[in-house]
């Protein structure tokens, strides 16, 4: 499936408001959905829902390993909770209980990471949630998926409510384009293919997406072709596109706003090493603690943007021609 290439400057849209509005429908289906969070109510959009079910949203307070404990029980009893917190508090304090309480037991429970990446800057390493990927990718059982934009926002709440088991759902902060064509479908553990192209495969997650396929209309303009992909799940990993990839183009590049020790960047270097090894960049914050910042700047720091994912495709290429 093929979209158009996103044109700058494009329309933006929120996730987390996409992901409210959508929790609200599927409560209003389903009496069994409740609402976990660590006093994050405002942040996490949840004041809506609060005003119409107030019996089915449960506050904790600040105290995210009880998050996902109560979590947990109220889904052994029979309810199906979204667990709401910002993801470097979710992921980091309460990564045991996700592990144990959760993934262990196979529970079925969304676990909502709020504010992804480095979208609270100006805050710093301690609220930058580039590591979660790396974390929660490493835990049996649990699905990993990143939405690109509203319309992925949606799907992903109403897949992680039909999901036999835990999932981690980031949900982005600042505003994206959308970039989902039509009634595309979010099929369990499948990319979305965006762009067609022969000499170069990208691979994207969240908000990479769109700025993936910035870079694929400008590398077109010089005659390169571009793959762009939508991973949307890095656990599980569609490795039949990541395969094609390898196989049908000359190189592959990854961009995440995540650290690349353990996330997307990682998954497809380990699959593509152990089947077809072609050459990679990977794209994301290599291991260090992101500094301070806006959103804007720590992206084009670390070239996450669509002239940094241009520039590592055409330094790809070239290395290959020599």
């Amino acid at each position: 499936m093929t979209a158009e290439l996103v044109q700058t400057p494009a329309p933006t849209y929120d996730c987390r408001q996409a992901f409210a509005d959508e929790l609200i429908a599927l409560a209003a289906e389903d009496e069994r959905v409740v609402a976990v969070c660590n006093d994050s109510v405002s942040s996490s959009n949840l004041v809506r829902f609060r005003e119409l079910y107030p019996d089915r949203l449960i506050n904790v307070g600040i105290a995210e390993q009880d998050l996902v404990g109560v979590a947990a029980g109220l889904a052994n009893g029979g309810l199906l909770p979204f667990v709401s917190a910002a993801g470097p508090f979710l992921t980091g304090r309460a990564t045991e209980q996700i592990k144990t309480d959760a993934a262990y037991n196979g529970l079925p429970m969304a676990l909502c990471g709020q504010s992804p990446g480095m979208a609270y800057g100006e805050l710093g390493p301690t609220h930058h949630s580039i590591e979660d990927l790396s974390w929660m990718r490493a835990i049996a059982d649990l699905a990993v998926l990143v939405p690109a934009d509203p319309a992925q926002t949606r799907a992903a709440v109403r897949w992680a409510a039909a999901h036999d088991g835990p999932v981690y759902l980031r949900v982005p902060r600042f505003k994206v384009p959308s970039v989902t064509p039509g009634e595309a479908p979010l099929e369990t553990g499948r990319a979305l293919q965006l762009t067609d192209g022969d000499d170069i495969t990208v691979l994207a997650i969240g908000t990479m997406v769109s700025r993936a396929l910035e870079a694929a209309r400008e590398l077109r303009a010089d005659g390169i072709g571009v793959r762009v992909l939508n991973m949307t799940f890095v656990e599980p990993l569609d490795t039949n596109a990541v395969l094609r990839a390898a196989r049908e183009t000359r190189g592959i590049v990854t961009a995440e706003e995540a650290t690349t020790t353990g996330g997307l960047g990682a998954a497809a270097a380990s699959l593509v090493a152990q089947h077809h090894p072609v050459p990679m960049r990977i794209l994301g914050v290599h291991r260090e603690f992101a500094p301070t910042g806006s959103p804007a700047f720590l992206l084009e720091h670390f070239g996450l943007t669509a002239a940094g994912i241009a520039a590592a495709a055409r330094d790809l290429l070239g290395n290959n021609d020599g």
